[in-house]
């Protein structure tokens, strides 16, 4: 197992981590027994970076992992988030980051996941109307309180970092990164190495995309929101394509899979980032961890650098 820290202060946590968000919300219909299979063998694995956020269901992914943590919570890096604000029957209700909100989320998570504290606890998504200044200025109090142990954002621009940093050391940020969504390496990432700030990739395997198993709208289900991407159209497919179809031919020449190169390229760029994809299946879980395993030769980059430079049909949202 690769072990990677996040921060300067302290947070060390497994190279591949377990998105959870698609075992509750947005990739269609999943089985509670079998999420709960997937979250055992993580564990059997070594693979404890468990992520969540109290909007997935909404609420309900909380709940999930509370199953899961139960006997065994010392075992497991515990990363929740708040700010993208959802009612009960899922209707959205903006982005929120004021003090009272903050503390309130904090506490609900808790409650839901079982749990009298929270490793790393992130702002889902920066709300415009409240200065981040006064959001870590709570969140630095939730660590005070030992209720959060390392905070982090999520999709923040240099400046709010920056800023955000000055209140409280800032452990990651998370934010979209794979072969088609390189954006972060402009500014983000320089930004974040400069303040040693760990970074969290979300996506890695471009919302399943680049693990060759999505080759036209029919192989989404009815309900997931990939069908709502504008990556997921059917004329994006046909062009991003070409990138899945270079993956694949570097996967069989590496003798692994097409998810395991996507993921090895996405540990390659930085010795301080880890990756979270999702998976509901054990053996796709299996397959993402032993991406650890792989190396990409220079060609292999070369290769993906080029067909990443003639462009990526559609954009993220």
């Amino acid at each position: 197992m690769k072990e990677i820290k996040l921060g300067s202060q302290g947070l060390r946590v497994p190279a591949i981590g377990l998105g959870c968000m698609g075992m509750s919300d947005f990739y269609g219909s999943s089985s509670e027994a079998e999420n709960l299979h997937v979250l055992d063998r993580a564990v059997e694995l070594g693979c404890t970076f468990w992520d969540t956020a109290d909007m997935y269901g909404p609420f309900t992914n909380e709940l999930l992992l509370s199953k899961a943590l139960k006997g065994r919570r010392d075992k497991i890096i515990l990363a929740t988030k708040f700010g993208v604000s959802r009612a009960e029957d899922g209707s959205w209700l903006g982005l929120k980051g004021n003090a009272d909100y903050v503390k309130e989320s904090c506490d609900a998570s808790l409650k839901r996941l079982g749990t009298d504290h929270i490793d790393l606890y992130y702002q889902h998504r920066v709300d415009p109307e409240t200065p981040i200044e006064e959001t870590v200025g709570a969140m630095a109090e939730l660590v005070q309180a030992g209720k959060v142990r390392y905070i982090g954002l999520s999709e923040a621009d240099p400046e709010i970092i920056a800023r955000a940093h000055k209140v409280h050391p800032i452990s990651a940020l998370q934010t979209e990164y794979s072969l088609w969504s390189r954006e972060v390496e402009d500014e983000i990432l320089p930004a974040v190495q400069k303040l040693e700030i760990g970074f969290v990739a979300y996506s890695p395997l471009g919302r399943g995309f680049l693990s060759g198993t999505i080759r036209s709208r029919s192989d989404l289900e009815p309900g997931d929101w990939r069908l709502e991407n504008p990556r997921f159209t059917d004329e994006a497919i046909a062009r991003n394509s070409k990138l899945a179809d270079a993956v694949a031919e570097i996967a069989k020449k590496m003798n692994a899979t097409p998810a395991q190169v996507a993921l090895a390229w996405v540990l390659s760029r930085d010795e301080h980032l880890a990756a979270i994809p999702g998976t509901r299946k054990i053996e796709r879980l299996e397959e993402n961890w032993a991406s650890q395993e792989f190396t990409l030769q220079p060609e292999h980059l070369e290769r993906l650098a080029t067909l990443i430079q003639q462009g990526v049909a559609g954009e993220r949202y």
